[in-house]
């Protein structure tokens, strides 16, 4: 399986669809507590990713609050998907970088996420090993189930 294969090439978006209801582009400022909510992150967590520089610059309103954009969810969405391949966050924190710094680093992007994707195919095998092993345990367990139940008939 190449990546290409297992890749949405309909659109640029980096993630999945979204969670929850999001407004239409232009009128998309979201509050933190607000993208708390539509991702199921805390606020610790937003200013975190916003402190190591995870995210990029989050725009504020003319009382310093945050206010989030759609594109701004669509990156925690493709964040929330490198944390579920088990990728360090130090590794998503250079992948930010490189995205920011442009189209020139689309090599050392994609071998970035090239190993990445290495990396849970090799975890999705060992879970695969034990996926068998336990539904060996499972039958024979069920097995026996069976012949006690006939032997108490």
């Amino acid at each position: 399986m190449t990546v290409t294969e297992t890749t949405d090439t309909r659109t640029d978006t980096c993630a999945g669809p979204p969670q929850g209801e999001r407004r239409p582009d232009g009128k998309d400022k979201y509050t933190i507590s607000e993208v708390a909510a539509l991702t199921g992150l805390t606020a610790h967590t937003l200013r975190w990713y916003e402190r190591i520089g995870l995210m990029p610059h989050i725009d504020r309103s003319h009382t310093g609050q945050r206010r989030y954009t759609n594109r701004d969810l669509d990156w925690l969405a493709l964040v929330g998907k490198l944390r579920l391949t088990g990728m360090p966050v130090a590794d998503m924190v250079r992948y930010a970088e490189l995205v920011r710094a442009g189209d020139h680093t689309y090599a050392e992007r994609f071998e970035l996420l090239k190993a990445t994707r290495e990396d849970v195919l090799a975890r999705i095998a060992e879970l695969q090993g034990t996926l068998a092993v336990l539904d060996r345990k499972i039958s024979f367990y069920a097995d026996s189930g069976r012949a006690l139940a006939s032997e108490r008939a």
